[in-house]
């Protein structure tokens, strides 16, 4: 009797709660489907935002774009004010970027804070190399953040080295986010910059381990005003610098993965929203920075540069990105949506 208790039990799981699990994830995909293609309609609207708002840093990456030119950063009332003006212009998804954005913590933590609580974001995202990042602010900030975004270059600690990219403890770094983003229900992304040092190594393995919800590989970018090399300029990017076909080596190798996301340099340039420490919009391919939106407003300072949308859609740059109601989200080479990121 009591294990046709138990067969009974488990068919019923199976029958029952299986159909309508199928359905729950049906009408999830579905939602985010009709959400997108309504985003595409209204894309002049500034939808989702790359804010780098310090230019600091504790690394000194050999390929960086965006260099510690100025130690420049806007109080906190005029962040606030600035975030708002973005907010009533349509945006949906907001990244902190820097330099190394948890140089300030403080500063970064109550941002975080007010685009959850205060302007009701969707997504709010930070982009970091992973060696300022504590339990102490995960535990504090962690519930108002939907992705964390980790560099990570090599899973070897000399080539990241060589690479600039810290001075040997690395990985070790890389895995102390991962593992706190698990514990706060955050997005765990990685990061990478195809280039000379790293474009033959074989990381399927690294990333299995790891399992990103996403993992981004960028071709390195040439830009000439933020590593060209010449006098006003603070890094030489000619020597981390790869062919195309390298870089479809690379991609080639890695592209079984499910959370693998390309971006080569035809696809990177113009199609991001690059907010600076001023609150000025950026068109780095051009060389020109608008006004500040604090002084003109979001929409005349966004005619002052181009952003390309149709290479912002074409890079499926509207996707689900905010956590799951329990916290997390898809595991690399396990999620129908693990392509489809920013």
């Amino acid at each position: 009797m009591h294990n046709i208790l138990i067969f009974g039990a488990l068919a019923w799981a199976y029958f029952i709660l299986v159909p309508w699990t199928w359905l729950y994830r049906k009408y999830k995909n579905l939602s985010f489907v009709i959400q997108a293609n309504i985003l595409k309609r209204n894309i002049k609207k500034p939808i989702s935002v790359n804010y780098h708002f310090t230019r600091r840093c504790n690394y000194i990456c050999g390929f960086c774009f965006h260099t510690a030119k100025t130690s420049h950063i806007l109080s906190l009332d005029n962040a606030k004010r600035g975030l708002k003006l973005l907010k009533d212009a349509g945006m949906r998804k907001l990244n902190f970027a820097g330099g190394e954005p948890f140089l300030e913590k403080e500063f970064l933590g109550k941002l975080i804070q007010y685009c959850k609580q205060e302007l009701n974001l969707e997504s709010v995202s930070v982009v970091t190399n992973g060696s300022l990042v504590t339990e102490q602010f995960m535990r504090t900030y962690g519930k108002y953040l939907d992705i964390m975004a980790v560099s990570c270059d090599s899973f070897d600690d000399e080539t990241n080295a060589r690479i600039g990219r810290g001075t040997g403890k690395h990985l070790q770094y890389v895995k102390r986010a991962a593992t706190l983003c698990t514990k706060y229900g955050i997005k765990f992304k990685i990061n990478t910059v195809v280039n000379r040092f790293n474009w033959q190594e074989d990381m399927n393995a690294h990333i299995q381990e790891l399992k990103p919800f996403r993992w981004k590989c960028f071709q390195v970018l040439h830009l000439e005003e933020e590593n060209g090399g010449g006098s006003d300029t603070m890094r030489d990017v000619s020597k981390f610098l790869i062919t195309g076909d390298e870089f479809e080596k690379f991609c080639q190798r890695h592209k079984h993965n499910e959370c693998f996301v390309p971006e080569g340099n035809n696809v990177m340039v113009n199609s991001y929203l690059i907010l600076d420490e001023y609150m000025c919009f950026l068109d780095k391919d051009a060389k020109v920075q608008s006004k500040p939106i604090l002084e003109v407003g979001v929409q005349e300072a966004l005619k002052e540069v181009r952003w390309d949308t149709e290479q912002f859609i074409a890079r499926d740059a509207i996707y689900e990105w905010q956590r799951d109601a329990q916290g997390g989200g898809t595991l690399c080479g396990s999620g129908e949506q693990s392509k489809k990121m920013d």
